[in-house]
């Protein structure tokens, strides 16, 4: 059902529209009612959304009917309510332990480790991997105050003392804070006796895993090799 709003809203500042972009400098738009202003900045936060391309999303769902506009607001909540960290791998989930540490016909001989749980969405489409997986929440960085401490490592090498791991897949990006984590954990596993891989050089560097096309990243799977 549209709102009265939604029926009768006519453009009077198209979001192209020179009169509808902020004042420079002041950061404020001119002629737009708080609520739009205020939606489109937080728009404008999230990350590839652009100025104009939020004020055609906040356009967009004032043109929408309330129920789009409803059902849009309850996802958002329900994702803020309902998702939280699998207690095994750590990936986002809303059950515990997660749908893949669950399934039973995956192998769990084998743990990829990616550095975020975006990492593991790419990797799946590959259709290359049975595996099971665990995210450690960012990487090493001495600059930033970041160490194996402050990541999900401990956590991974719990995983790996019942001796049912064969494999550990080092799935990390392939840029400098990445590559220090990489050997990182190659040198704390391998005294295991686990087999570790990594992924291989196919991606080019600087790469982010989210971003990789299905055919070069199942590739970098297939021809994965040890350290």
């Amino acid at each position: 059902m549209k709102s009265e709003l939604s029926k009768t809203w006519v453009f009077r500042y198209a979001p192209d529209s020179p009169d509808f972009i902020g004042d420079k400098g002041s950061g404020k738009m001119r002629f737009v009612a708080e609520p739009v202003a205020r939606l489109i900045e937080e728009f404008n936060k999230l990350p590839g959304i652009g100025p104009k391309s939020a004020q055609r999303l906040a356009y967009h769902l004032l043109r929408g009917s309330d129920e789009e506009a409803t059902s849009l607001a309850e996802a958002i909540l329900t994702l803020k309510e309902k998702i939280k960290l699998c207690s095994v791998c750590f990936n986002i989930t809303d059950c515990d332990p997660c749908l893949i540490c669950q399934d039973t016909e995956r192998d769990h001989s084998k743990i990829c480790v990616v550095e975020k749980p975006s990492d593991i969405l790419p990797l799946e489409r590959t259709g290359k991997y049975n595996g099971v997986y665990h995210v450690v929440h960012g990487t090493i960085s001495p600059a930033q105050g970041i160490g194996p401490e402050e990541l999900k490592i401990k956590e991974l090498l719990a995983r790996l003392q019942d001796g049912s791991v064969t494999e550990v897949i080092v799935a990390t990006n392939p840029n400098v804070e990445s590559e220090t984590l990489a050997m990182y954990l190659q040198r704390i596993i391998m005294p295991l006796g686990i087999r570790v891989t990594r992924l291989a050089r196919g991606l080019p560097f600087g790469a982010e895993l989210e971003y990789a096309d299905d055919l070069t990243l199942g590739q970098a799977l297939e021809n994965r090799r040890d350290f």
